[in-house]
């Protein structure tokens, strides 16, 4: 055991204890802290760089979360078997992280900072992911760095009605409540997850039970920085402008800026005017020489222009575009608008416009997960698209971003509740939606635009969704809340709150807070104000499509699910898969085949209707077992001398005996059917190994006089006893038999094809 090792330990309830240890591991890192639960294990780094580079104009924070298959005792598929680029899962917790730690760094801090979350050891019920946010928190304050922390991140269930800090992987999916917190000891910083339709005081309390989870998490990092020496605080300055630069420019331009975000707007103009003000500020003020750089009366002038809009907005209850507080953007809907794909919609509110397509795929469509944590395919995927075209700019196309990567997720987890299950509707689908025009809230255009096309495309959902983004000015004692914010008023405000669901409830949500204070009856309000902004657009989107189409795309492809027992499944397959290919070939289709819950899931593809039900015919054939009794029509498939084989089903065939074709003596089979003869026929025996037996003559009325039709042996009724006295007497030792042990004297059905008179 390491003596410089220093621990602190933080129990939730029975089974969840966390563990922050520092000290043992990684000491070159400027601060490193390994954080604990049950067997999953995080190491969490920081490294603030001593220099900034020339020229530098944001802050250069980034953040990683790995998570290492070894961990779990896994290797990675594919080719290469070793850990690549990030997966969607580390994005969007490097995303979780980031969000929290940035607000918390000074106005105008530039030097690099790295933190690394790596996860070094995975059991099956504790995810890392939300060990990295403690780690992190802890890792920054053991380095010294300016950063007004520490801070925590929890996750929030809720299991058969009660609240649960930190749930397993196993309670998570119980649960109706996935939500992410991150907060200081006093403020909620971020929020994000998704919900079962929660209601708004739900959500507010499950809030407050992770703020109370989130207080005791940053005690326990104070406590253990207080077990280590006391770390030397970090020598930085910020580049941000002085208040006299700030006040000149004010002098100067602030007439103007308050003149002009009064004008009519529209976005173009809007940021044409404010760039042609701070270019001019720019031109008077600044002298390199004497040290009035123009990067700093730039920079003054964006802080005099967020000035007057914020107080426009606190005043006067204005906004830049001429709206109140709570109103809406202007919105039309168009569904349909894609003749080939499956279902297609274009949404505009404002200047945020979005189309959204939607494709119907198999289970051979299904997205391969390849995690740690999860191994679960998915068959529900949103994808989102951001081009620079949307915001009239000019950029090279590259690889989805982390940004797009988080609002696709955000979109999907709103929209994924919705879907029906697999056993109801076993398409895989994909939603694909593409940004046009972006001035705020593109996020939640696309909940819009893929409910819309979902819907569009024949997809039974349960209810359409609609998403609404919140913002929040406050200068400490006026507050505003904004609905369904620009982009402009994003980046001046105190708040960015993303609200989406039905008119039941909420389904998912992304907050981020940069202002400390905000209070349950503030937040509740604007929880409120959302599901009233939500409901309008719900009326909106209804108008143009109020519930699922009846009938799909005919470019969708046709899928047909049936269920069978599991230990059918290898008859269906055939050996090397002879059956089921043959089966596709012969009628055009593709079936798929799945195992869950002790039954074999059998889904068949197909163009054509009629191709499908071709095909679970066939495939019904074969998993059916007839039972005795039961009468079918079937096809005469051979002629032999014993009788006929005779196909009752597909690929079910069995045996109906010389004796069993007509009432009477038949001298030849060939006398009574052909090969291609449909015949009625009854079952009057199913043995081991499928194999039938058959009867024509019960299904034919009897001739006049003619005795009862009495079922062969073994037959459900049996052969019943004999009327009148024996024709043959007791043999010597009381045996009626004759020949070797074993054989009967008379001639013996073998109940197979090849059974002899």
């Amino acid at each position: 055991m390491n003596s410089k090792a220093k621990t602190v330990h933080i129990d939730f309830g029975p089974d969840k204890a966390m563990t922050l240890e520092t000290g043992r591991l990684a000491k070159q890192a400027n601060g490193a802290v390994v954080v604990r639960m049950g067997d999953t294990m995080v190491l969490c780094t920081a490294v603030l760089s001593r220099t900034v580079k020339s020229g530098q104009s944001f802050f250069p924070l980034t953040v990683d979360y790995r998570e290492k298959f070894a961990s779990g005792g896994k290797i990675p598929g594919g080719f290469i078997k070793r850990e690549g680029r990030s997966n969607d899962k580390e994005i969007l917790t490097s995303r979780l992280v980031d969000r929290a730690i940035r607000p918390l760094f000074p106005d105008g801090f530039r030097n690099e900072v790295q933190i690394i979350g790596s996860v070094i050891s995975a059991d099956d019920e504790n995810d890392g992911d939300m060990l990295i946010g403690v780690g992190a928190s802890a890792a920054l304050m053991l380095a010294g760095a300016p950063f007004d922390g520490p801070i925590a991140e929890v996750r929030v269930g809720r299991v058969e009605g009660t609240f649960v800090v930190n749930p397993t992987l196993t309670e998570t999916a119980e649960s109706d409540f996935n939500l992410v917190v991150a907060g200081k000891s006093d403020a909620i910083v971020m929020v994000e997850g998704e919900m079962a339709e929660v209601s708004e005081e739900d959500m507010v309390e499950a809030l407050a039970v992770a703020h109370d989870a989130i207080k005791a998490l940053c005690a326990a990092q104070h406590d253990l920085l207080a077990q280590c020496p006391t770390p030397v605080p970090f020598a930085y300055t910020c580049d941000v402008p002085e208040d006299a630069l700030i006040a000149t420019v004010r002098d100067l331009i602030g007439p103007r800026v308050e003149a002009h975000i009064r004008a009519p707007y529209e976005k173009a103009a809007f940021y044409d005017g404010l760039r042609e003000l701070k270019e001019e500020a720019v031109a008077a003020l600044a002298d390199e020489e004497l040290g009035v750089r123009s990067a700093d009366v730039a920079n003054a002038a964006g802080i005099v222009s967020k000035d007057c809009m914020r107080e426009m907005v606190l005043s006067e209850g204005r906004r830049i575009d001429g709206r109140g507080p709570k109103d809406v953007r202007p919105i039309w809907c168009e569904i349909g608008y894609l003749p080939r794909v499956h279902g297609s919609a274009v949404f505009t509110r404002g200047e945020t416009q979005v189309i959204a397509s939607v494709t119907l795929g198999t289970t051979r469509d299904v997205q391969a997960i390849d995690q740690v944590f999860n191994q679960q395919d998915k068959r529900f995927f949103l994808h989102y698209e951001f081009p620079p075209f949307s915001t009239g700019e000019a950029k090279f196309l590259r690889g989805a971003s982390r940004r797009e990567i988080g609002h696709g997720f955000l979109a999907e987890r709103a929209l994924e509740g919705m879907v029906p299950s697999a056993e109801a509707f076993p398409y895989t689908i994909r939603v694909n939606t593409d940004v046009l025009e972006s001035n705020g809230s593109s996020s939640m255009a696309s909940v819009c635009s893929g409910s819309l096309a979902l819907m569009d495309a024949g997809v039974p959902m349960r209810e359409a969704v609609s998403g609404v983004a919140m913002g929040m000015i406050s200068d400490g004692t006026r507050t505003a809340i904004l609905t369904d914010i620009l982009g402009t008023e994003d980046h001046l405000g105190d708040m960015d709150f993303k609200v989406t669901g039905t008119r039941t409830g909420i389904t998912a949500c992304q907050m981020d807070i940069k202002i400390s204070g905000l209070s349950q009856a503030l937040l509740l309000e604007a929880l409120y104000q959302a599901r009233e902004a939500r409901h309008h657009i719900l009326d909106c989107m209804d108008a143009e499509l109020r519930a699922p189409r009846p009938d799909m795309s005919p470019y969708a492809p046709r899928l047909t699910q049936i269920t069978i027992d599991a230990d059918q499944i290898g008859a269906l397959i055939g050996p090397g898969g002879k059956v089921i290919k043959a089966i596709q070939a012969d009628t055009g289709t593709s079936i798929d085949i799945e195992e869950r819950d002790g039954l074999g899931f059998v889904t068949v593809a197909a163009s054509r209707a009629e191709q499908a039900d071709q095909a679970i015919e066939v495939v019904r054939g074969i998993v059916t077992v007839p039972e005795p009794g039961e009468q079918y029509e079937g096809t005469v498939k051979a002629v032999l001398e014993i009788g006929a084989v005779v196909e009752i089903l597909p690929g079910k065939e069995g045996l109906v005996h010389i004796s069993e074709l007509d009432h009477g003596y038949i001298k030849s089979v060939a006398d009574v059917v052909q090969v291609g003869d449909k015949i009625a026929v009854q079952v009057i025996e199913s043995r081991d190994r499928g194999k039938l037996r058959l009867s024509r003559k019960a299904t034919l009325p009897r001739p006049e006089g003619h005795g009862e039709y009495r079922r062969s042996r073994g037959g459900p009724q049996g052969r019943g006893p004999r009327s009148g006295p024996s024709r043959r007497g007791p043999r010597p030792g009381g045996s009626r038999r004759s020949g070797p042990p074993g054989r009967g004297a008379g001639p013996r059905d073998r109940g197979g094809y090849g059974g002899r008179r």
